[in-house]
């Protein structure tokens, strides 16, 4: 069973995690059907929509699960590059929402602004369930119908760049790109290695796309990585440029191995944290190399109010730069949050997982103060959670709400979902495609997380080998070549894991 629900609004977003499962108990001082009772209930969404159904029914405290939302895939993409090179990635790189927020899904969309809440699940043995809550955008527009963006690309020219598969593939990647954005679009170009430069101040495209390409093309690897100093010249250059009306967005393009001046990402963002305030330029990064600094890179995008994606070769560039970007550069939400409710009564312990970087403070979920992610059009952001119901439960189970900003007026608006116990009689075989496929790329990173090419901790975790052969049918079910690119990634970690 899957309920949506939907509201008025604007959605947007980012960030990251680096442990896989928390556990939190059903059970405890507040875990009876009596304090559920005496709860206060949800508040009334700021913007006059639609409370949840059973405010007399929400949860004690200590059955809330809250996260800003993230819709960042760096940790997928990198992972699926250390494999093909034949290295089995870090564990401290994997963060298993960015595995699953790779993957299409297909929620029901808002028909205009907002965004719809969808929560369903299915069993995956005797005792646990999977829990899915699904958060879906309204449809991308033609590129016409967007604003004109406003892009300063920062771009790392440092000795490590000269890899193949880094400089060269971010050139060709924005030559191609400075053709398919639109002439009311601006773009501006600034490098760095021991300093940072201004090769080419915000210009609009119209008849100067050849400015543009020329610069690209100067582009040559040069010294030693001073990422902090490219940040900032970075913001000053989109400061200087900015364009009213337009959505301004520096992007960062580096292996983020930061070796001179500022290599803290802290230190960094507050440097440029009048810009990102005043302004609200958000900070897209796109990582690329072999050798990565992936734990920087995170940080900056997590506390730049942005996202991170990793591309390996031309396909992925292609996609990133010229379908993504382009696209994706409208920002129809900040500060998005999201609180799911476990009922008690049907719900004995439940764990989220991934998002361990983004978790938030119960009590802070409408403390507007608090930051959140930001998501754009065109974007899900799917939440999978390991529950464990009580014996013979029914009724309610979980109402999941999401919380945002409208970027232009930082009005909030919530909209909200709800599941019953009885949706969760289906078996995960059993369960919508889409679905499995979420399931399966949690169940992949669980099981990198473990670090010893078995399977990893969630319940009823299967092996690597039964992994792959589900992404192989999954593959043909859906004709989606992503699900089949996971299928490779699989046997690649089972091969090297001999499983």
């Amino acid at each position: 069973m899957e309920t949506t629900h939907r509201i008025r609004g604007l959605l947007a977003g980012t960030a990251a995690a680096l442990v896989l499962l928390t556990g939190c108990s059903a059970s405890g001082p507040h875990g009876s059907a009596d304090s559920a009772e005496r709860g206060g209930g949800h508040p009334a969404p700021a913007d006059g929509g639609t409370a949840p159904r059973d405010q007399e029914r929400e949860p004690a405290r200590d059955h809330l699960s809250t996260f800003a939302l993230d819709v960042d895939t760096a940790s997928y993409g990198y992972a699926r590059r250390a494999l093909a090179d034949g290295d089995r990635p870090d564990p401290s790189t994997i963060r298993p929402e960015e595995f699953v927020n790779s993957f299409r899904q297909d929620y029901e969309r808002p028909d205009g602004n907002g965004f719809s809440v969808t929560v369903d699940g299915a069993r995956t043995g005797e005792e646990w369930s999977l829990l899915r809550v699904g958060l879906a955008t309204r449809a991308t527009t033609a590129t016409a119908e967007r604003p004109p963006a406003a892009l300063t690309f920062v771009i790392d020219v440092s000795g490590s760049m000269a890899e193949p598969g880094r400089l060269d593939l971010a050139k060709e990647s924005l030559g191609t790109m400075t053709d398919r954005l639109r002439d009311d679009d601006s773009v501006a170009l600034v490098t760095f290695s021991d300093e940072a430069e201004t090769v080419l101040p915000m210009t609009r495209l119209g008849d100067r796309r050849g400015r543009v390409h020329d610069a690209v093309d100067s582009l040559e690897p040069a010294d030693s990585t001073n990422l902090g100093a490219g940040v900032g010249t970075g913001y000053a250059t989109a400061v200087e440029g900015l364009r009213e009306g337009a959505t301004n967005r520096v992007v960062l393009v580096s292996d983020a191995l930061a070796n001179t001046g500022d290599t803290d990402a802290d230190t960094i963002l507050e440097r440029v944290a009048g810009a990102r305030r005043e302004h609200g330029i958000t900070l897209f990064g796109v990582g690329v190399g072999s050798d990565y600094g992936d734990a920087l890179m995170e940080r900056l995008a997590d506390r730049g109010d942005g996202h991170t994606t990793y591309v390996s070769d031309d396909a992925d560039a292609e996609k990133v730069f010229c379908e993504e970007l382009p696209l994706h550069v409208d920002l129809t939400a900040r500060d998005a949050k999201a609180q799911v409710a476990f009922d008690p009564r049907t719900v004995e312990e439940f764990r989220l997982v991934g998002y361990d970087d983004r978790r938030v403070a119960d009590d802070d979920f409408r403390d507007d103060d608090v930051d959140g992610g930001e998501v754009g059009p065109g974007h899900t952001v799917t939440a999978l959670y390991a529950v464990r119901t009580r014996p013979g439960a029914e009724g309610h189970l979980a109402t999941a709400t999401v919380r945002w900003l409208d970027p232009a007026t930082r009005a909030p608006h919530e909209s909200s979902g709800r599941m019953e116990a009885g949706a969760l009689r289906q078996d995960l075989p059993s369960a919508p495609a889409r679905f499995q496929v979420a399931a399966t790329a949690a169940y992949f990173a669980d099981a990198l997380r473990a670090g010893d090419g078995r399977s990893g901790t969630l319940p009823d975790a299967p092996s690597l080998t039964e992994l792959a052969t589900t992404a192989r049918t999954l593959a043909k079910r859906t004709e989606d070549p992503e699900v089949g690119r996971l299928a490779e990634t699989i046997d690649l970690a089972r091969r090297g894991g001999d499983r």
